[in-house]
């Protein structure tokens, strides 16, 4: 017998709109009137800008089919329940990479090992596959990794000892077919880290003081191994050389391959985005970010002698680069450090200004097409060489771009710059864009269109007359975001995590970006993670102490990984995804999404810690993160 509904429609939604979204997820199963009612576009609208406090200027994201699925997107499917904790490492975990069809993901710490770890086990848990000591090279630590483009081979980064206790930064190569060491480059400074260009050529970096504050760097190309043809083909090949001033240098390259941008993984409204920004300053001058309740959880350089230089043993006097042990500067400072104690503050400012004068006419021309849309070959794709510099300081401040073009993908042709003139001793940078901060990390979206940074900010106006003396930085950690299609700044701010060491002695956190989100690592002992298209903070991750890396599976963003200087890697997994590994064959068949969504609610296995509250069945508003 068909009974007519009570109360009309219009009366329900009125009533459904003062109510949180998991009562109106549970009302919704009490009658077909009630379940149509709790499926209704207007209301998810209004309860999705309610409880993410997201502008009302701000679009739903192009690609989402409807308000109530965006909603379940942003609470369900976010890597927040942390499923594994994997404790071999004996000492901090600096770094996490994995390949890039995600079967396997590498980790470096202080315990100079890199480890391989297995993530397709039939169980789900993750596990060690293989791990080597770097200390039988004479490494500190190993500070960084990446798999080259068809995941064959491992670029390790470290902290190599020199004579007399100095340091340098090498990298090896090593085989994943049978785990042995292909071959070793040296790296200087250390946190260029160094990176791969395509499968068989990988970038390095060296360093050379040619003044007090006055170096140069040089980017090098060189081959992963040496086969039989090495003998008459080139295993190494001079990139770029670059003058650097004010005691900067070069650190932290990587490889942009911008493929035409057609299809970018990430669409946004900016207009309605900078609006949204003007409004909220408007009501609020003070930033509170915000944070949802997911319901889960050269320094001094020694002079290097010929026997040195032969046996790439060049050496540079300073300390590991953590703020966890104390230094007194960070990578490359000694040299200058030594050199002001000989030289005075009126030297010093015409050795920049004579090196400014020279660099003007040594310096060869830019690339006067680099971003012309009309040019040939428009097509194409681009590859560009990203790293970090600077003009005023020697804190990193600035991200400087030179296009790498195809002839230069090959150690064949000339070695040494042989092709250019006897003017043109340095190379130009294509495009430089200032932060006006100190960067502490930078990671590439998946479709390397956006390049996002983290910052620490310098306060607003201030002058730097001193290169020695950088401005005080902000103790919140600011994310840029840099469209590398028109170069320039798109968002900023994207605000939650802090650090607390001095400019100093910072040191590299590292971030990474799936097609819908964005995570970091902070000082503050948690990862983060936000959403890229609305701007918001979603989940906070704890460890026992500083958080330095975290990563994404890119088979499956829902997977994330977190590493600290409390010696663990954990495991990350979405609830969504909890539940299906925990669902019996009866339970996968299909079904409603109403009463799946429901079950965490009900089930204590998903009651973790975030923000550092236990997760509570009731409609609780989320957290301010205060």
């Amino acid at each position: 017998m068909d009974w007519d509904p009570v109360l009309p429609d219009s009366l329900v939604l009125e009533i459904f709109l003062h109510l949180p979204h998991d009562a109106v997820l549970r009302a919704g199963l009490t009658c077909r009137q009630w379940q149509a009612v709790s499926r209704d576009e207007f209301l998810w609208r209004e309860l999705f800008y309610r409880y993410y406090r997201i502008p009302r200027s701000v679009p739903r994201h192009p690609s989402a089919v409807s308000w109530y699925r965006e909603f379940k997107r942003l609470y369900d499917c976010i890597p927040c329940v942390e499923v594994q904790t994997l404790r071999e490492h004996s000492d901090q975990v600096l770094h996490l990479a994995f390949s890039h069809r995600g079967h396997r993901f590498s980790s470096c710490s202080k315990d100079c090992t890199v480890k391989l770890w297995d993530t397709e086990r039939q169980d789900g848990n993750i596990s060690l596959v293989h791990s080597s000591s770097m200390r039988q090279f004479n490494w500190g630590y190993t500070q960084f990794s990446q798999f080259n483009p068809d995941d064959t081979l491992l670029l390790v980064s470290g902290v190599y000892l020199g004579p007399h206790h100095s340091s340098s930064g090498e990298i090896a190569v090593i085989s994943l077919e049978n785990y042995t060491l292909l071959s070793r480059v040296r790296n200087k400074p250390y946190d260029v880290f160094g990176c791969w260009l395509n499968e068989t050529h990988l970038i390095s970096g060296n360093l050379h003081w040619i003044g007090n504050m006055t170096s140069c760097s040089v980017l090098w190309l060189n081959k992963a191994f040496q086969d039989i043809e090495s003998e008459n083909v080139n295993v190494v090949k001079r990139l770029f050389k670059i003058q650097n001033i004010n005691a900067s240098t070069i650190r932290t390259v990587m490889v942009a391959h911008c493929r035409r941008h057609d299809n970018p993984d990430l669409l946004l409204d900016y207009e309605a985005q900078s609006q949204a920004r003007r409004q909220k300053a408007e009501q609020d001058n003070q930033h509170h970010p915000l944070l949802f309740d997911l319901g889960t959880s050269d320094s001094e350089e020694e002079e290097e002698a010929e026997n040195e230089e032969e046996c790439d043993m060049d050496g540079r006097s300073h300390s590991f680069s953590s703020a966890r042990i104390p230094q007194p500067t960070i990578s490359g400072l000694d040299h200058v450090i030594h050199s002001r104690k000989h030289v005075g503050t009126r030297e010093l400012q015409i050795e920049t200004q004579v090196a400014q004068m020279m660099g003007r006419a040594y310096t060869k021309a830019p690339d006067s097409n680099f971003i012309d849309p009309s040019e040939p070959g428009e097509g194409e794709d681009k590859t560009y060489l990203l790293f970090t510099t600077g003009s005023l300081t020697y804190s990193p401040h600035q991200i400087g771009i030179k296009r790498i073009k195809p002839d230069q993908m090959t150690t064949s042709g000339p070695v040494l710059g042989e092709e250019r003139s006897s003017e043109e001793f340095f190379d130009s940078l294509d495009h430089v864009i200032d932060i006006h901060g100190h960067i502490i990390g930078m990671g590439l979206s998946p479709d390397h269109r956006y390049l996002y940074v983290n910052s620490r900010a310098w306060p607003k106006g201030c002058v730097i007359s001193d290169p020695m003396s950088p401005p005080p930085i902000a103790e919140e950690i600011d994310m840029h975001v840099i469209d590398l299609k028109s170069l320039r700044e798109e968002r900023r701010s994207l605000r939650a995590h802090r650090a607390f060491t001095p400019n100093d002695e910072c040191f590299f956190i590292f971030l990474d970006v799936s097609r819908d989100f964005v995570a970091s690592g902070a000082e503050d002992k948690h990862g983060y993670i936000w959403d890229r298209h609305y701007n918001i903070c979603l989940a906070r991750l704890a460890h026992e102490d500083v958080v330095n890396s975290v990563a994404f599976s890119p088979a499956d963003q829902e997977l994330l990984l977190s590493a600290s200087d409390d010696s663990t890697i954990k495991v990350w997994r979405s609830p969504r995804m909890v539940r299906l590994a925990q669902a019996s064959p009866r339970q996968l068949r299909p079904r409603s999404l109403l009463p799946s969504w429901l079950l965490r609610h009900k089930n204590p296995t998903f009651a973790g810690s975030v923000n550092g509250k236990t997760v509570s069945e009731g409609g609780k508003k989320p957290s301010d993160g205060k």
